[in-house]
């Protein structure tokens, strides 16, 4: 394995937990600019949804410019700039200037998203294996931060603005430090030590042919110029859609872990602050701790079994939450819950950068937009449907979203899959 290839993975971790660290930071702060302003949490669901209208517009412009321009030009300018965005929140004393500025948030985190985790795509392709889990645990290791800064900030007294304030200008440096290690562009296939050996070209073919089963034979996609699209590109741009639509359930499960479970336990449960900062950060512990066991998961048993098994539990750690009458047993629930849902997304994405590696960030961009619609935009559901139920109450959307998820998890199940049990099996 090439040195270069090592740094691009290390500064790859390192977007995912600048990424991580730059939205915790403001979900740890939406109780106390919810405050500061005067808004309700039915209003507060409403401005959620320019957040998400910001991040999916900045997905679909980066998933373009990573294809065209290559991540190394990319994620560090998106990374500056959604670290720089990051206090406009915590300086918007109006409601209508939060919500401009939520929509410049969101679709500077967007641009971030989308191009880091088409970069973690050629990572993975030039690994040969799973790692895509990985740089998710690292962008749950930011919420973690985050969430000790919230907690440290709250308990000082300090306005939601200096925290963001300090997060964002760490956050400008860290950006552009790390950008040259990226990789230029996608590379052909696995990485190997010396390009002149033939066996360990061989060997990369092999490697690129089995990161291509992640997405399910995906052959076939480029016919020559001027042919109309063939039957494989129309089936795999309608599995694309697929997989989009549940990264849409998925993540407004997660979207409203990341914006409620703060506000539930400080007012469903009335815990104060400081405490009701770490519901959060155990959500986003346990997310951490599950991506990094993901990737040998996935490499053991397949995709589909961790989206299913995970959507599962995670419909269980959200109902614990739904009726918890104690605080305890609500940690319980938000800790299953972000358990549960640690290995989908990242499943999600891999499948769908790794169906055409040469439009990779425009495949991610499809699955990882519409999936930012719904982390967005969930919040704002549960906004809404408290006019009609308690808080706590409406969490049982989330149950049954994750329960159609883990039936519907058989989308993963490919070529790869199939020849994994049949291995499992013999043995």
């Amino acid at each position: 394995m090439s040195d270069s290839l090592r740094s691009a993975r290390v500064a790859t971790f390192v977007y995912f937990v600048l990424c991580g660290t730059v939205m915790g930071t403001w979900v740890v702060n939406i109780p106390a600019i919810e405050e500061r302003v005067g808004i309700s949490h039915a209003t507060l669901g409403g401005l959620l949804v320019l957040l998400g209208l910001g991040a999916f517009i900045g997905m679909q412009v980066a998933g373009r410019l990573t294809d065209s321009l290559g991540a190394r030009v990319v994620v560090p300018a998106t990374g500056v700039l959604c670290s720089a965005a990051l206090v406009l929140p915590g300086l918007s004393p109006e409601p209508w200037m939060l919500a401009g500025a939520l929509l410049v948030f969101g679709f500077c985190n967007g641009c971030l998203d989308v191009s880091m985790n088409a970069h973690a795509v050629h990572v993975e392709k030039a690994y040969g294996r799973p790692v895509m889990s990985a740089f998710h645990a690292t962008f749950s290791v930011g919420g973690v931060l985050a969430a000790l800064v919230g907690a440290a900030t709250a308990s000082a007294d300090l306005s939601p603005a200096v925290g963001m304030a300090a997060v964002g200008a760490l956050g400008i440096v860290i950006a552009l430090v790390s950008g040259r290690a990226l990789l230029p562009a996608a590379p052909p296939a696995a990485a190997t030590d010396s390009a002149a050996d033939t066996d360990s070209a061989g060997e990369a073919e092999g490697s690129a042919k089995e990161a291509q089963g992640f997405a399910g034979e995906a052959q076939g996609f480029a016919g020559e110029p001027g042919q109309a699209p063939t039957a494989e590109r129309r089936s795999a741009n309608g599995r694309i859609w697929i997989l989009a639509t549940l990264a849409l359930m998925v993540m407004l499960c997660e979207g409203a872990a990341n914006d409620w479970s703060t506000l539930h336990l400080k007012d469903t449960l009335g815990a104060p602050a400081s405490v009701a900062a770490f519901a959060y950060g155990t959500f986003a512990a346990t997310m951490t701790i599950g991506r990094l066991l993901a990737d040998r998961l996935v490499a053991r048993f397949g995709s589909m079994p961790i989206l299913r098994y995970g959507a599962a539990t995670a419909a269980v750690g959200i109902t614990i939450v739904a009726v918890a009458p104690w605080i305890w047993a609500a940690f319980a629930g938000w800790a299953l819950f972000g358990l549960g849902l640690s290995g989908c997304v990242p499943q999600l994405f891999s499948a769908a950068g790794h169906a055409d590696p040469a439009a990779a960030g425009a495949n991610v961009s499809r699955v990882a937009g519409l999936g930012y619609v719904g982390m967005l935009a969930g919040p704002a559901v549960i906004g809404w449907l408290t006019h009609l139920v308690a808080l706590n109450h409406t969490f049982i959307l989330l149950t049954l979203l994750c329960a159609i998820t883990a039936v519907a998890a058989g989308i993963l199940r490919t070529g790869s899959d199939r020849t994994r049990e049949m291995a499992t099996r013999a043995h």
